[in-house]
């Protein structure tokens, strides 16, 4: 590439670093924020069995909402934001790898297919055990002051007392103290496997399809087009392609760390069972809703802030 080329991808050693690595963890904190809801109406859906709370998306926010209040469905939020440091983890290897290939002559496809794929199995190893935790905190439902419990719409898997009065540190500990005590410090990573088998192909498909769809894109726009805004469209279809294909694999790690069942291939067998081909579309539309907002926010801060991190040298040569 000449100086006077257009520059599509901005690579990791063109950035500023002191700059990218805090606007980074501010954009994912805020976009985190914005978007958990989604995350524990998605998870709640996910290990009911058949339609026994909530009959869709919409029926599990009045509910949650009207049951918990507000508070309901930032339920785990404290614990799920940490997944802020495991994301600093997440993109120094993505865009590390992505280096390394793009020097030894990789496409672009499979530099990003790679870097993905590397990426989550460093994120999932740091942050499954919060996310263990944060999932039980989801589904364990407080009903708000003055509000009648209803059995059916508690989910409670570890047995721990539903004391409104306690803390949200004082619930997390019950939590941590419940599943150390039943499966010792293994049970922190109950559903690691799983999470792999989800996060890993997920993660590497994202990035592939994310590039694929910016190159196509590309190609048929004209050429006044955003970048900024191709690349977000770009993201946000990758999503959506990447949630169709893995749903059921992510049911089996919601039901494998929450319920507690032994093994994938039991879990999978008890949600056949249950479900039938629902195992395709269990969830599907909170997760599809999630991921596109998800992924176009994520792409609108991350490629704005690799913008904004260029070294000076680049910076005309980089289009919004």
């Amino acid at each position: 590439m000449t100086m006077s080329d257009t520059i599509h991808t901005i690579e990791w050693d063109m950035m500023d670093k002191s700059k990218f690595f805090p606007l980074s963890m501010l954009s994912s904190f805020t976009v985190r924020c914005c978007l958990y809801p989604l995350t524990v109406i998605k998870t709640r859906l996910q290990v009911q069995r058949h339609d026994q709370m909530y009959k869709g998306m919409g029926d599990a926010w009045k509910k949650i909402y009207t049951m918990e209040g507000v508070g309901g469905l930032y339920r785990g939020f404290w614990i799920s934001s940490i997944q802020i440091v495991s994301g600093v983890f997440y993109i120094t290897t993505y865009e590390g790898v992505r280096h390394v290939l793009g020097q030894a002559g990789f496409n672009p496809r499979l530099k990003a297919l790679a870097g993905g794929g590397a990426a989550s199995l460093v994120g999932q190893t740091i942050i499954v055990p919060f996310d263990v935790l944060s999932q039980h905190l989801m589904v364990l439902g407080f009903t708000k002051q003055g509000v009648k419990p209803n059995a059916e719409m508690v989910m409670n898997p570890l047995g721990i007392a539903l004391d409104r009065n306690n803390s949200r540190f004082k619930t997390t500990m019950d939590i941590v103290s419940a599943i150390y005590r039943r499966d010792g410090l293994t049970g922190f990573y109950r559903g690691y496997v799983a999470s792999l088998c989800t996060y890993v192909p997920n993660s590497a498909m994202w990035w592939a399809f994310y590039h694929a769809y910016q190159e196509e894109l590309h190609r048929i726009l004209p050429n006044n087009v955003s970048h900024l805004l191709i690349q977000c469209i770009a993201g946000t279809l990758g999503g959506f392609t990447t949630t169709v294909i893995t749903n059921p694999l992510d049911i089996v790690r919601a039901r494998l760390q929450v319920q507690r069942i032994e093994s994938m291939q039991k879990t999978f067998r008890i949600l056949w069972k249950e479900e039938h081909m629902r195992i395709f579309t269990k969830g599907l539309s909170a997760r599809l809703v999630q991921s596109a907002c998800f992924s176009f926010s994520i792409i609108l801060g991350y490629e704005t802030i690799k913008r904004i991190s260029v070294n000076e040298e680049f910076k005309e040569h980089v289009h919004w």
